[in-house]
C-alpha cells in the first residue's frame, strides 16, 4: 500500500475516525483505525464494537493494499505536521512498519493485521429515508441535552425516534428524558419512514453524528435502519450503530395534561435573569420561581454567599405560585426555544412544569420542580 494524500485532507477524515476510537480498549486492535486503499479512493474504519465508521477519500494511489494503525497517535501526528504539506503513507516499510512522511518528518508506526479489524456494518437495513442535514441537527439540538447519563437506566442513554400519527397528520418523533426533565419535538414524517418502529439511538451515535452535520457539505443524510442497527450516510461517510436493545417509558404519561395556570414571557429575558440570579446558586442549583399577577420574580439564596432576586414583567392572571427548579435543567430548555416568548404552564409548586415555545406547537420540555 503506498497512497500520497494532501494533510488537510488527511488531517479532516483522522478527526472524523479517531472520534469513535476509545482511549483506552482492552482489545488492541479496537484503538487502531483500518486504512485501505482501493482503486477509487483510500478508506478509513473504525469501530467500538457498537459503532462504526467508514470514510472513503481521494488520494494519489502507487500501491493498493491495506493494515491497521494507532488511531490517536496517527492523528495527533497528521495534526502536529506544516500545513499545506502533503503525506506519503507506506506499508510495509522497510521494517514491516506504516510509514508516514512529509517533508523532513518520518514517522513509523506498529500495526496489526487487517484479517483482526472486526466489522460491524453489511447487514441488510430494510427500512430507507432522507432527512435534511438542517432538520436532523435542528431535532438533535432540541432534545440531546436531556439523554440520560446514568448507566443503571441504559435505556434512557439515547434518543427515542418513532413514527406518530396525529389525527391525519404523521410525524417523526424524538424524545429524551433523564427523569429530571423531557425533551419532545417533531419533524415530518420522510417518506419511507411510515413503518418504523420506536428506536433508541446511543448517546455517544447522536454526539457522532451532529459533529458530522456541521462538518459535510451534503445537503441530505441517507437514514437506514433495522431491528437492531442504525446507518447515517453523507457523502463519503458512513456511520453505524447498534441500537439500544431495550424498552423505552411511555414518556407520554410523563406530560401532564390539566395544567391549567399559563405564564408567559420573553425567552431571552427569563434566560437573562435566570443566568445572574444563578450566580448565587452555584452549590445548589436551585432557584426559586414566584409568580404573581403580570409579573414572576426569580430568587435564590445560600447561606454561604448570600441571595439574589430578579423581577420581570409577564402575562399571568392565575392564583401566585412558587415552584423551585435546577437552574442548569431551566437554561438547558430556554437555550432551545426558537421563538421570541417562552409558556410556561403549572397545576401547582410540586408538579411538573410543562414548558412551550410559542413559535412552535410541536416542541414540548417537561421540567420537575425542585425542593427549595
Amino acid at each position: 500500500m503506498k497512497f500520497t494524500i494532501e494533510r488537510a485532507t488527511l488531517l479532516k477524515t483522522l478527526s472524523h475516525v479517531q472520534s469513535i476510537v476509545e482511549k483506552r480498549n482492552t482489545i488492541p486492535v479496537l484503538s487502531n483505525v483500518r486504512i485501505e486503499a482501493m482503486g477509487d479512493g483510500i478508506s478509513f474504519k473504525a469501530t467500538d464494537m457498537d459503532t462504526e465508521i467508514t470514510e472513503i477519500t481521494d488520494a494519489k494511489i502507487a500501491e493498493t493494499g491495506a493494515t491497521t494503525a494507532p488511531a490517536h497517535m496517527l492523528y495527533d501526528i497528521v495534526r502536529k505536521l506544516n500545513d499545506g504539506s502533503e503525506v506519503e503513507l507506506t506499508f510495509p516499510d522497510e521494517k514491516g512498519q506504516l510509514s508516514i512522511a512529509s517533508g523532513r518528518s518520518k514517522f513509523s508506526l506498529s500495526t496489526i493485521a487487517v484479517e483482526d479489524f472486526p466489522v460491524i456494518s453489511g447487514d441488510s437495513l430494510p427500512i430507507n429515508f432522507a432527512m435534511s442535514k438542517e432538520e436532523l441537527k435542528d431535532v438533535i439540538d432540541r432534545t440531546q441535552f436531556a439523554v440520560s447519563t446514568e448507566e443503571t437506566r441504559y435505556y434512557l442513554n439515547g434518543l427515542y425516534i418513532h413514527a406518530k400519527t396525529e389525527g391525519e397528520t404523521k410525524v417523526l418523533r424524538i424524545v429524551a428524558t433523564d427523569g429530571h426533565r423531557l425533551a419532545c419535538v417533531e419533524s415530518p414524517l420522510p417518506e419511507g419512514a411510515e413503518k418504523m418502529a420506536g428506536v433508541i439511538v446511543p448517546r455517544k451515535t447522536v454526539a457522532e453524528i451532529r459533529k458530522l452535520l456541521d462538518d459535510t457539505n451534503s445537503e441530505t443524510v441517507a437514514v437506514s435502519l433495522s431491528e437492531n442497527k442504525i446507518r447515517f450516510t453523507l457523502e463519503d461517510i458512513t456511520l453505524t450503530s447498534k441500537l439500544i436493545d431495550g424498552t423505552y417509558p411511555d414518556y407520554e404519561r410523563v406530560i401532564p395534561t390539566d395544567n391549567d395556570k399559563v405564564l408567559e414571557l420573553g425567552v431571552k429575558e427569563l434566560a437573562s435573569a435566570v443566568d445572574r440570579v444563578s450566580v448565587v446558586a452555584e452549590r445548589t442549583r436551585a432557584i426559586k420561581l414566584i409568580t404573581g399577577k403580570n409579573h414572576v420574580v426569580l430568587t435564590t439564596s445560600s447561606p454561604d454567599l448570600g441571595s439574589a432576586l430578579e423581577e420581570l414583567e409577564a402575562k399571568y392572571e392565575s392564583e401566585a405560585l412558587e415552584v423551585g427548579y435546577n437552574f442548569r435543567y431551566l437554561l438547558d430548555i430556554l437555550s432551545e426555544i426558537r421563538g421570541e416568548n417562552v409558556q410556561i404552564t403549572f397545576s401547582d409548586g410540586a408538579s411538573p412544569s410543562v414548558i412551550h415555545d410559542t413559535s412552535d406547537a410541536s416542541a414540548i420540555y417537561v421540567l420537575m420542580p425542585m425542593r427549595v
